[in-house]
């Protein structure tokens, strides 16, 4: 049997004894968890090291660089996001409807666990820790494949995972890696329907078009990040620079990070020349079209590849637009359904923007950084879907949760 199906098979045996473990052991298992990772801390750091001297002898960008590091901070925020999930509500089993029926049977409708998450993923080995704990939290074991440039610190981590189930009342089998991360190991995952019950992708636009493209198992679609902040005419000016900057420049390498600004023609002949040198001087490459290259200086030329770009660094794309439904027309077109956001103080052009621009989550006056199961209260995140079934925006809890009717009668038979 091969490594993928044995994995499988494992996770979904121990599927069935997770359902009848209880929030209390679950929370218990949890606390256990953050404890080991916070002792194990010094192993871990020395696993990213690994991955991360590989990556720089094999060229990997910058960006994705960022995406694998660990230090002490990040280490202690997914202890912290793990404590925070511990005191969050515990979805399942909660009655979702009833029905009493007129021949005396009752109908409950509650929430369950999925079963077994599939979980192929990029680079983050933080997404390790927040698949595993968020789908131990709701009773779903899972089986994860990370990539091989974050090999050692997923390895680590999973092992952290393992010494606290052991003391737990979960079986350690809940979580399982796939520790071979070729080519043919992915592809034999997207088949895996007689064990997985949905397939989570975390990644690039190519890991996530390759596994909608390719999956037989039902796939949650979690885009890639090409967002966008629209300017309108009203914005104040403090207000519209610093957002626009925390935007793009907090930490470019995230997918709710913005790749393009969107400019009301009008403000930008007041402000314009002046916010485009205040990105420049944090080291922003411009790519702009016709008037923002005739206003500004150092302004490369914005092709329509450009509107379509996850940068993932410090780059960004600027257009002028004439209109709100312009900026929104734009956004619909290039966009990735996943954060916009529209600076103004007409409330009439905010509504219009919050109904008609297609994304998982819309900001008004506000930066697109915080769409994040953390800054949402979720504890963490399994990702940020941007389709529109079964779950929409950063998935915490619930959304790793199924339903189920459970009926109750006295010996009730159908005419």
């Amino acid at each position: 049997m091969s490594e993928v199906r044995a994995k499988g098979l494992a996770a979904k045996q121990a599927s069935y004894a997770l359902v009848n473990v209880t929030t209390a052991e679950k929370n218990q298992a949890l606390k256990l968890i953050a404890d080991e990772l916070k002792a194990s801390q010094q192993e871990i750091l020395s696993a990213n090291e690994k991955d991360l001297q590989f990556g720089k002898e094999n060229g990997i960008s910058p960006a994705i660089l960022d995406r694998i590091m660990l230090n002490e901070d990040r280490i202690q925020a997914m202890a912290q996001a793990i404590e925070l999930l511990i005191n969050l509500k515990n979805p399942i089993g909660e009655t979702i409807e009833e029905i009493e029926k007129e021949n005396g049977l009752h109908i409950y409708k509650k929430r369950v666990p999925v079963g077994v998450i599939g979980m192929i993923y990029e680079a983050r080995p933080n997404v390790t820790i927040d698949a595993a704990t968020l789908a131990l939290k709701t009773g779903n074991a899972v089986v994860l494949r990370g990539s091989s440039s974050a090999k050692h610190s997923n390895t680590a981590i999973v092992k952290v995972i393992h010494t606290a189930l052991k003391k737990s009342r979960l079986p350690h089998e809940s979580v399982q890696l796939l520790e071979d991360t070729s080519r043919e190991t992915a592809k034999e995952l997207f088949r895996l329907n007689e064990y997985l019950d949905v397939l989570i992708p975390r990644g690039g636009k190519q890991l996530i078009e390759t596994v909608i493209r390719e999956s037989t198992v039902p796939v949650i679609e979690t885009g890639a990040g090409n967002c966008h902040v629209f300017i309108d005419e009203s914005a104040e000016w403090e207000m519209a620079k610093d957002v626009a900057l925390n935007a793009k420049i907090q930490r470019p390498s995230v997918c709710n990070t913005i790749e393009t600004l969107l400019i009301h023609e009008k403000w930008f002949e007041k402000y314009g020349k002046e916010l485009v040198q205040e990105f420049q001087d944090k080291n922003v490459e411009i790519y702009g079209d016709e008037m923002i290259r005739k206003k500004c200086h150092n302004i490369l030329v914005a092709t329509e590849e450009d509107w379509a770009t996850e940068y993932l660094g410090l780059t960004i794309s600027m257009k002028v637009v004439s209109t709100v439904q312009e900026a929104i027309q734009h956004i619909n077109h290039y966009g990735t359904q996943h954060s916009e956001s529209i600076i103004t103080r007409n409330d009439q052009h905010a509504a219009q923007f919050l109904n008609s621009v297609d994304a998982a989550a819309v900001y008004h006056n506000a930066s697109t950084r915080f769409t994040d199961g953390f800054e949402f209260g979720y504890g963490a995140e399994i990702g940020i879907s941007t389709q529109k079934l079964h779950a929409r925006g950063p998935m915490g809890l619930e959304a790793l949760t199924s339903s189920k009717f459970f009926i109750y009668g006295s010996g009730q038979i159908r005419n």
